[in-house]
């Protein structure tokens, strides 16, 4: 089976990526670290074949053209994304449109296009890499909460329509909360909770996903901010969210 992930060259991706070629899976892997993705492909080749793709899927036309080159895929993983913490007016807005365009409208196209095509074959699967964040607003992360609240919103509508016309393509999301990741560096933030270990999300992503499982989200303690987003008045949750991201601004 052929593989496409974005943002296969560190973190969650590149534990992804190594579970997939044990398991003995084509990949087609995407990231913009050429010398990491180099790593990666050299590391994992004699398991499995291994191509790999430079690109900034925060360029519209990267995306498509990864779409018009890679074809016939069984599973679309898209992991590609980061984040930016602090007060939003004092964020850079040229970083904000950014982590738009590729934690949102790289999805977008990607999605679109791929299933499309699995669709019409009536198989395939696709993993949208969202976070706890998704289910709730984030003060202090406000743009990066709501890409991935459209990751979640998105996924969870084209899941019911595949429900509805009794598709065999597979949709999941996977909603991990802190995981020690450059995401951190890039986000420039020091997490004061627990940070789980990206092999550790990886594996358990990967065991759930091959299960069918829509709402991939480890740790009980995870599972329980989920349920308290779902239950709480969004006021109550912006307060505690607040907190939270206060702590962790360096």
């Amino acid at each position: 089976m052929k593989v496409l992930l974005t943002g296969a060259s560190s973190g969650i991706g590149r534990d992804m990526a190594r579970i997939l070629a044990n398991k003995k899976y084509e990949l087609v892997l995407v990231a913009r670290d050429q010398k990491r993705l180099e790593e990666i492909k050299k590391e994992l080749e004699e398991k499995t074949k291994v191509e790999i793709i430079l690109a900034d899927l925060s360029q519209e036309e990267n995306c498509k053209e990864i779409y018009k080159k890679v074809k016939d895929i069984d599973i679309l993983i898209n992991n590609a994304g980061f984040g930016d913490c602090g007060n939003f007016t004092k964020t850079s807005l040229d970083k904000d449109i950014a982590m738009i365009k590729t934690n949102i409208i790289a999805y977008h196209i990607l999605t679109k296009l791929y299933l499309t095509d699995m669709k019409a074959k009536n198989s395939g699967k696709i993993l949208n890499v969202a976070s706890i964040a998704g289910f709730m607003p984030g003060p202090l992360m406000a743009t990066y909460y709501a890409t991935k609240n459209y990751v979640v919103s998105l996924s969870e509508a084209i899941r019911e329509e595949l429900n509805k016309e009794k598709s065999k393509v597979q949709i999941s999301i996977l909603c991990p909360g802190p995981v020690n990741t450059n995401f951190n560096n890039v986000a420039n933030v020091k997490f004061k909770l627990r940070e789980a270990e990206s092999k550790d999300i990886a594996k358990y992503a990967i065991k759930k996903f091959e299960k069918g499982k829509f709402y991939i989200i480890p740790g009980i303690d995870i599972k329980i901010a989920k349920f308290g987003a779902k239950i709480l008045p969004k006021n109550l949750i912006s307060k505690i969210s607040y907190m939270v991201q206060k702590r962790k601004i360096t």
